[in-house]
């Protein structure tokens, strides 16, 4: 905490349902300073920019010069605004996230949905190994299903910040299930944690609590907890094969909570996602994350060097 300083470091902050991640982020990508406190989600969107704020200053110092926000929720970078939102943090859907945290800290602020920004990191390490150019899945499997598509080297953002959203692609395995934002029949019904635990109880009539404990019983042998595991498996596998064909995917990666739970989850996955595969792409394969833990902070801090700056006492944004 009392290392020297670079001018020009920005601060990355990581919104999350249930905790706030802070990083003081120098030139070349070095973190200097970290700090977390939990997501007051219960309390609402003016308690968690207050906090949002409180872990800023934790890591601010001199030469600090802007906020990047990986947040929860469907973000619009350009408005600066959370345009849509499940309950997980309540009321949040349509808030001023960086007006709001700019006037709160005096600094400006770009913001982006944390899978994008986390994929933003992944695409800006590949295409210093490639060169340029590449076109990216990156899908984040945890209590919801994220996701983040970048084509020929250049994020999508698309119509209110919406792109990449991949939980909510029609998914066959998920027919009628009520999903989180509101429709049926979406990936993330079946393919999230809760959903696969969900699937279990469902078919077993048993109770589980947490996805870790259907792992812990499929690891086991519970048939019904194999196959839920292996059912939500196959649906991210699939449904991201066939982005891998429309798009001409050169890279797909798997981040998120539920992709450690094992080789029976990550099997199935990579099985189902090579059968959808077009010949060109027959060796395409999956891959977790480059960036590991530090991956949405990290994208976090590079997005006010790509995405408008929203500035305190200002309507708008500028670069």
């Amino acid at each position: 905490m009392t290392a020297h300083r670079p001018h020009d470091a920005v601060i990355g902050l990581d919104l999350g349902g249930t905790k706030i991640a802070a990083a003081l982020v120098g030139t070349g990508g070095a973190v200097l300073a970290r700090h977390t406190l939990p997501t007051p989600a219960a309390e609402g969107a003016e308690s968690v920019l207050d906090s949002l704020a409180e872990a800023a200053r934790k890591v601010w110092t001199p030469g600090v010069t802007a906020i990047g926000v990986a947040a929860a929720g469907v973000i619009d970078p350009r408005t600066g605004t959370v345009t849509s939102a499940t309950d997980t943090i309540r009321g949040w859907a349509g808030t001023a996230l960086a007006a709001g945290l700019a006037a709160r800290t005096g600094l400006p602020v770009a913001c982006d949905n944390d899978v994008r920004a986390a994929a933003a990191a992944e695409l800006d390490g590949q295409q210093v190994a490639d060169g340029g150019g590449t076109t990216l899945v990156y899908a984040a499997v945890g209590t919801g299903v994220g996701g983040a598509v970048a084509v020929d080297g250049r994020m999508l953002h698309g119509a209110a910040g919406v792109a990449g959203h991949l939980g909510h692609l029609p998914s066959p395995e998920a027919e009628q299930l009520p999903c989180t934002c509101g429709a049926t029949g979406h990936l993330e019904a079946l393919a999230a944690g809760p959903g696969i635990t969900a699937h279990y109880v469902r078919t077993s009539g048993v109770a589980a609590d947490r996805l870790e404990t259907v792992a812990a019983r499929a690891a086991q042998g519970d048939p019904h907890a194999r196959a839920a595991i292996v059912l939500g498996a196959r649906a991210v596998g699939r449904a991201l094969g066939g982005l891998a064909n429309a798009l001409g995917a050169d890279r797909v990666v798997v981040a998120g909570g539920v992709a450690h739970i094992g080789t029976l989850y990550t099997d199935a996955l990579d099985a189902a996602f090579a059968a959808e595969l077009l010949p060109p792409l027959r060796a395409l394969r999956p891959v977790p994350p480059r960036g590991g833990h530090d991956s949405a902070v990290l994208g976090a801090a590079a997005l006010p060097r790509t995405l408008p700056l929203h500035r305190p006492h200002t309507n708008g944004a500028r670069r």
